[in-house]
């Protein structure tokens, strides 16, 4: 049995998320097992490398699985991008070690998060952006985020249910950069939770927008409290930027 490294990007516009479920074969995760279970005629269990949300899209999502084949991993490729729908892409796929897991030996995330600040018509770039045409204050922006880097309980960010331990996480950095008519927040850490990246560029948003100070981030930290944090920015918006091992 053969453990596989496979690297894909994809537009999640019309998917449920990475996750198969069972009410619905709109799932980014349930197409590729159903194809692969089918082409090696052997049920296939895929591991990704994180859980993206419904309409979340990825410039680079790692998974894993192990199978028993003969066919070349040229000739799985060739089968892939022959057979995946078009906003599903397979990058590239290679034997991995025995041990390898997509998740579990994955050590740094990052995501990134796309904002049309202006009041021009966005036609081309829609379902990759959020639309914010009012003025942020990228420099507020900017000193709030600084308090959001480091290792935090980041349960006031997150919709999920975890806390203590379970909700910590590292963020390493959080650059918020200008170009052209767009802001692009871009996030690294070693994981983060459920809707945490959205809740985390909401909230910013908020202070560029003078609805927060930029200090009071910390004090969200503290209360462990999703009320006390600002909105969840739209998923259209959102991308799986990275993964490193």
């Amino acid at each position: 049995m053969q453990n596989y490294k496979l690297t894909l990007c994809y537009d999640g516009t019309r998917y449920r998320g990475w996750q198969k479920q069972g009410n619905t074969a709109q799932t980014v995760q349930g197409k590729l097992e159903t194809l692969l279970s089918r082409a090696l005629e052997q049920p296939i269990e895929i591991a990704g490398s994180g859980r993206t949300d419904a309409g979340v899209h990825a410039r680079r999502q790692v998974c894993s699985f192990r199978a028993e084949t003969d066919k070349s991993c040229a000739e799985l490729m060739a089968l892939l991008r022959e057979y995946l729908p078009e906003d599903i892409g397979a990058l590239s796929l290679e034997k991995a070690p025995e041990r390898f897991h997509a998740r579990l030996s994955a050590v740094r995330k990052t995501y990134v998060y796309r904002v049309w600040n202006s009041d021009a018509p966005c036609v081309f770039e829609r379902k990759y952006v959020y639309v914010e045409p009012r003025p942020l204050d990228l420099d507020a922006m900017r000193r709030a985020a600084a308090d959001l880097c480091g290792r935090h309980e980041f349960s006031a960010f997150s919709t999920g249910k975890k806390t203590g331990r379970a909700a910590t996480r590292t963020v390493e950095s959080v650059a918020i950069e200008r170009c052209g008519e767009e802001v692009r927040f871009t996030f690294t850490g070693d994981g983060f939770l459920y809707n945490m990246v959205r809740i985390l560029t909401g909230t910013l948003l908020e202070v560029g927008l003078g609805d927060r100070r930029p200090d009071d981030m910390a004090a969200i930290l503290a209360s462990h409290s999703r009320a006390r944090a600002g909105f969840t920015a739209p998923a259209q918006g959102l991308f799986l930027w990275d993964v490193t091992y």
